[in-house]
């Protein structure tokens, strides 16, 4: 994980997520956590040692970044021909926000490269450009991913060219293709988006469409696959989610995995579209004042503006013993928001019967434009040698 060094929003700390994290899986496996420079190494030295005391598994280490995304610019690791471990490294444009050559951008970039280093892993690089989050792997060679954030990002390759990709960077036997993610990760310089009382809201700095949004591998053979109920079909956001998903679904349910064998689909619900206001000041709102809107509009700076946040049930971490789920409810909030976080720990339960659920707030990193998963890198131990 990266530790954070600003909120997205005032008021919404990401910090006390990233410690509800730590809380949740510390003691059952081993946890790194990065900083980008030494003051801040130091600040969150203070906090977890007053918070864990001395905790032989958990590690900190100082690697530059800007941001806290270690899903997507964080070190892939792949296991090697010769049972060794080596960081496959994609090309990175800020999730089609800036150019690669950004300054920046390249800090990010680099990030998995000095993760590498501290590892002493080979570097498998690439020049296409693709983010963890949109790569959905079952553990035996199957990929899934978005047609619109990789073609997107890789205009001049096609599907073919990127596949070949993923075979050399992640030993992919087979690809399955979905369309489009969710209206709520949509891209923020397309335009705000017409909500059900006829405003209108912007995303917040988001990817354009991840897969670990909307639908995940809880084994090889068994797929989560997010669900719009019809009695929300009066909601614009809603039957346009609904739409891409039922989709997906359809590729989904015609897809099979690299045996040639069908999949298992369950499906989970989506807690629906919440929404915030962000001020001038708060980090995402500085952010997104500086976009050129493609639809033509013209973003009110100095004035409040409604945004939603990118949240899903389906943005979870898997780690050996225990499952990080998200809530979405808070006080004051509809009780179905309540029933349907019930309903998500309930299915994640089933689906992982052998590991312990734990489910936290984290709208703080929704409001940044994305989730619990986003912000997490999985590393497996290295293979006996």
């Amino acid at each position: 994980m990266i530790w954070p060094s600003t909120d997205h929003k005032k008021g919404e700390s990401v910090e006390k997520v990233t410690l509800s994290i730590i809380e949740a899986l510390i003691g059952h496996i081993d946890i790194v956590v990065t900083c980008k420079d030494k003051e801040l190494l130091n600040h969150a030295n203070e906090i977890l040692k007053n918070r864990f005391g001395e905790e032989p598994r958990l590690k900190l280490l100082e690697i530059p970044s800007f941001e806290i995304w270690a899903r997507d610019m964080g070190p892939t690791f792949v296991e090697t021909n010769k049972n060794t471990l080596a960081i496959a490294d994609f090309n990175f444009d800020s999730w089609g926000y800036a150019d690669t050559l950004d300054t920046d951008t390249k800090t990010e970039e680099m990030y998995d490269e000095r993760a590498a280093e501290q590892y002493s892993l080979p570097v498998i690089s690439s020049t296409m450009i693709s983010e963890g989050g949109n790569r959905e792997v079952n553990g035996r060679g199957t990929l899934m991913t978005t047609e619109v954030v990789e073609g997107g990002r890789n205009p001049t390759m096609t599907k073919g060219e990127m596949e070949l990709e993923y075979k050399r960077l992640l030993g992919i036997k087979k690809t399955i293709w979905l369309k489009q993610g969710l209206v709520e990760d949509d891209h923020t310089f397309l335009g705000p988006v017409a909500t059900a009382d006829g405003t209108k809201a912007y995303t917040v700095v988001t990817t354009n469409g991840h897969v670990d949004e909307f639908v995940r591998f809880v084994n090889d053979s068994t797929i989560l696959l997010a669900e719009i109920d019809s009695t929300e079909f009066d909601d614009p956001i809603a039957f346009e989610n609904h739409k891409r998903i039922e989709e997906n679904y359809q590729i989904l349910t015609a897809a099979t995995d690299q045996d040639g064998k069908p999949f298992t689909i369950i499906r989970m619900p989506l807690p629906g579209t919440i929404f915030s206001t962000m001020e001038p000041g708060d980090y995402v709102y500085e952010f997104i004042k500086t976009l050129n809107y493609s639809d033509g509009s013209t973003f009110p700076d100095g004035e409040p503006v409604r945004v939603m946040a990118a949240l899903s049930y389906l943005n979870f971490i898997i780690s050996d013993k225990v499952v990080v789920g998200q809530t979405c409810w808070r006080e004051g909030m509809p009780n179905e928001l309540k029933l349907k976080d019930e309903k998500a720990a309930q299915i994640l339960q089933s689906v992982f019967p052998n590991r312990k659920v734990i489910m936290i707030d984290a709208l703080a990193v929704n409001l940044g434009g994305g989730g619990i998963h986003c912000i997490s890198m999985h590393q497996p131990e290295l293979p006996d040698n």
